[in-house]
């Protein structure tokens, strides 16, 4: 048995039965990357020495006997946007390119509490922004279903290292899709939860009324299992909610008769891939099958949620960027003692294209003579989106949708048209505007052998339905056990 095959939920049962120790688990996966990882440019750190020291601390606590905690020993990769303590954070750029936080993340403290075991930090789109992972300050993830291909962004790394079998599970983080189309592109499960659902103290920020931290993993129980260990109210982070967390693994077997889903109009429109809305519309189908009734509901101001966000996220983006001035964090250019022109040349050196694009957006919407008629409008659109939302959820429980326009496209296809490849977000953008949750689960393959991802929009705070939905699909599917081919050597 290759472990890293596993599942979280299988590997903790081998680890509690003996059949594995965390050692040998960890090496295995150390293993694999050495053998894969050159191809496919998911880590931009790799914890060997702290991972081994981890695996070899759990398995004295098995050995003598002592209670297993939710995540004992299991491997996880974590996006570099989240500060880890004594460990590089680079956020997919060279203006933090040696970085290392004086402290850990929240979600990476109550990961270690569970007993899990950090084997490094992967590759994204510079400050998570992006699309595709080619946005990296460092060098661009390949998708392992087709290593031509994106793997989706900006937490791509993460979605391929689950994918390739490089990590049991994965933190992403998602400010217009982030996590759940990286997910689609890659077959894997990736999940947004409702804004303040999780704290973001430590998540280095790119637009702050909308970033959120959520698992990727290779089935919906595992996403279950991950969620539970990292959401909870925080007094770190104001923005955090203080609402119960449920049992989410206790909602995965309840099926789908009794709930209503939500068809959009505005989701299955010109310009979406045949094969996506085919495999979408087999997946309702399925889900109708099991149980749940199906109507349609309309989203009308989806059509205008690229362009609201193309303003709301780049204006918050300037404002935190600012911060990166060569005098507090990282990179400073030499040879001025003029404090204006260093911190200019700082970060014409640092920073990436498309996060010098993003910061202009955001100047010039925030400018005076401007703020009205783009930045206050855009808010306005954004909660016009949001009652969309709120009078649909009148009538459903969930909304179902395709979570990306295509499948996987390749390397370089858009890079030269940036509106092209913003508009890849169009159908993952409304939720994280309204501050809603969203889960995009495996529902099918394109003829090229592309995964394709179905997305699920829930009520806020109500991640468990969307969770019962993903679970019932799945379990009545086997697209989630597919692998890419990837030596196993």
């Amino acid at each position: 048995m290759d472990p890293t095959r596993l599942p979280v939920h299988e590997t903790l049962e081998a680890l509690r039965r003996g059949a594995l120790t965390a050692t040998s688990l960890v090496e295995a996966y150390l293993g694999r990357i050495a053998l894969l990882d050159d191809a496919l440019g998911v880590y931009l750190t790799v914890a060997a020495d702290a991972a081994r020291a981890q695996a070899a601390l759990t398995d004295e606590r098995i050995r003598r006997g002592e209670r297993l905690r939710p995540l004992e020993g299991i491997p996880l990769a974590i996006k570099d946007v989240l500060c880890t303590r004594g460990l590089r954070t680079t956020c997919g750029s060279k203006i933090l390119g040696s970085f290392v936080p004086p402290y850990d993340a929240t979600v990476i403290v109550r990961l270690a509490a569970q007993g899990a075991i950090v084997l490094g930090k992967t590759n994204m789109d510079e400050f998570a922004m992006g699309s595709s992972t080619e946005n990296s300050g460092f060098f661009p993830t390949r998708n392992p279903w087709a290593i031509d291909r994106v793997p989706g962004g900006s937490s791509g790394g993460s979605a391929a290292a689950v994918a390739a079998d490089l990590a049991a599970g994965a933190l992403g983080t998602d400010t217009g899709g982030s996590v759940r189309q990286p997910a689609a592109l890659c077959g894997v499960v990736g999940m947004k939860p409702t804004y303040g659902r999780v704290s973001r103290y430590g998540l280095v920020a790119f637009a702050s009324s909308l970033d959120q931290i959520g698992p990727i993993a290779k089935d919906v129980r595992d996403a279950a299992i991950l969620l539970e260990a990292i959401a909870g109210h925080d007094p770190m982070d104001s923005t955090s909610a203080d609402q119960p967390v449920p049992d989410y693994q206790a909602a995965l077997g309840q099926g789908v008769r009794g709930l209503t889903l939500g068809i959009p109009d505005e989701y299955f429109i010109p310009g979406l891939d045949a094969e996506v809305e085919g495999a979408v519309r087999t997946a309702i189908a399925a889900l109708e099958r099991l149980g749940a009734r199906t109507r349609r509901v309309s989203l009308p101001h989806t059509d205008y949620g690229v362009a609201a966000y193309y303003i709301l996220a780049p204006a918050e983006a300037s404002s935190n960027l600012a911060r990166y001035d060569g005098v507090k964090y990282g990179h400073r250019a030499e040879g001025t003692k003029d404090l204006v022109i260093m911190t200019g040349r700082t970060r014409a050196d640092g920073f990436g294209a498309e996060v010098k694009r993003r910061v202009m957006l955001g100047t010039y919407a925030l400018s005076a003579g401007y703020y009205e008629a783009y930045y206050a409008k855009a808010q306005r659109v954004r909660t016009l989106i949001r009652r969309d939302f709120d009078r649909a959820f009148g009538e459903v429980d969930v909304v179902v949708a395709p979570t990306a326009p295509t499948p996987a496209f390749k390397l370089g296809e858009k890079t030269e048209d940036p509106l092209a490849m913003y508009l890849n977000d169009v159908f993952t953008i409304p939720a994280p505007l309204a501050g809603i949750p969203a889960l995009s689960v495996p529902c099918g393959f394109s003829a090229g052998g592309l995964p394709i991802g179905l997305q699920l929009i829930g009520k806020p705070f109500d991640e468990a339905t969307l969770l019962r939905v993903a679970a019932a699909y799945e379990q009545a599917t086997d697209w989630h056990t597919r692998q890419p081919a990837l030596d196993h050597g």
